[in-house]
């Protein structure tokens, strides 16, 4: 079938690993220092890779291409996290492509007696937002989170607009506890935020989506992603959007 894929240009790639980590679905690998395409089925064809790549190596093209198969990537992304997890716990060294352990999604825990602890040391008393830490995973930027990510299965979601956080003070304790946090701002991110939305719909029966935005109308963009996803994919779940003024009090 004739499709949108990535080309890699090896004279181009200079062999740092990011494009493999931008990708969400695992379709690329570095093979002695090159990013190679690792199976056709693997890209999805929209070029998330593309804005990581420091050196323009990767492009979309249209050709002829085996087509994008889902279910060979959930498998596959699966069986990637159990390597890494075997070698996690085996104590083998990670083989990373960019040497960071920060791209792989993981799960957060948060010991607030711990935390605490170390203010009495330091003599500091803990403010009320550290004590709120409610952030559950990491990474937490839309474009940035696999769909695959175990933590997404049957998660209840906070799909917010960047400027939220700053905006009001009780983000963490008031709409990120207990929820799944994803950001992005659709006036800045040349992204489509719609298509890796319905992907995570699609893999991860979703419970519920709460949509925290700003009042200006730019934040519209992502109420509409939202809106588009559960169209594209046929989902009907309970949904919420939740309108902060630029002062920061609640709208609706």
């Amino acid at each position: 079938m004739k499709r949108n894929i990535i080309t890699i240009d090896e004279q181009k790639c200079n062999g740092c690993g990011q494009c493999a980590s931008a990708c969400h679905e695992g379709a690329i690998q570095m093979v002695d220092g090159k990013a190679k395409l690792l199976s056709e089925s693997y890209c999805d064809g929209l070029g998330a890779c593309l804005p990581s790549c420091p050196t323009g190596a990767i492009k979309i093209e249209e050709r002829e291409a085996d087509g994008f198969d889902e279910a060979a990537v959930v498998q596959h992304m699966e069986e990637k996290e159990h390597n890494h997890h075997k070698e996690h716990h085996g104590d083998i060294p990670e083989k990373l492509a960019c040497g960071c352990p920060g791209t792989h999604a993981k799960e957060l825990e948060h010991n607030h007696k711990e935390h605490h602890e170390r203010h009495k040391e330091h003599h500091e008393e803990p403010c009320a937002e550290e004590r709120e830490f409610q952030l559950r995973q990491w990474p937490c930027q839309i474009q940035l989170v696999p769909p695959t990510a175990p933590y997404l299965k049957h998660a209840d979601l906070l799909i917010a607009a960047d400027c939220t956080a700053y905006a009001n003070a009780n983000v963490h304790s008031k709409w990120m506890k207990g929820r799944i946090t994803l950001i992005g701002c659709p006036k800045l991110d040349d992204a489509d935020y719609a298509s890796k939305l319905a992907d995570i719909l699609r893999l991860n029966d979703i419970s519920t989506i709460t949509v925290l935005r700003m009042s200006v109308p730019c934040c519209g963009g992502i109420v509409q992603a939202v809106k588009n996803a559960m169209i594209s994919t046929g989902t009907m779940i309970p949904w919420q959007v939740v309108t902060l003024d630029t002062n920061g009090e609640v709208l609706a």
